[in-house]
């Protein structure tokens, strides 16, 4: 190719029919990638899905051990918490010998 085929090819069209061409082909360009990325979208989405149930099916019994263990281990813990006793959270002041009171966090 010689230089001025280069310049020809480089440059934008000057005519009004070559820019409403250019015009129209990016047009054309963009609405057919907005097609793409909608299709590309749909199905991620779709596939998305399908895996997601698919992994819920999978660990369905799984969950269902989980759930029986936790039940198991649960019911001692309920005996031993009745309803006399209380658990109270917060702070607590001890007067030393001194009198001055002395502030400390419960651990």
């Amino acid at each position: 190719m010689n230089e001025r085929q280069a310049s020809q090819l480089s440059a934008p069209p000057s005519s009004f029919l070559g820019r409403l061409l250019g015009i129209m082909l990016s047009i054309a360009l963009l609405v057919l990638g907005a097609m793409f990325s909608l299709v590309a979208l749909a199905v991620v989405a779709v596939v998305g899905t399908l895996f997601a149930g698919w992994l819920w099916w999978k660990t369905r019994s799984l969950r269902r051990e989980m759930q029986k263990m936790a039940e198991m281990a649960g019911a001692p813990q309920q005996a031993a918490h009745s309803a006399d006793s209380a658990i109270i959270e917060g702070e607590w002041v001890r007067e030393d010998a001194a009198g001055a009171p002395e502030r400390q966090p419960l651990r």
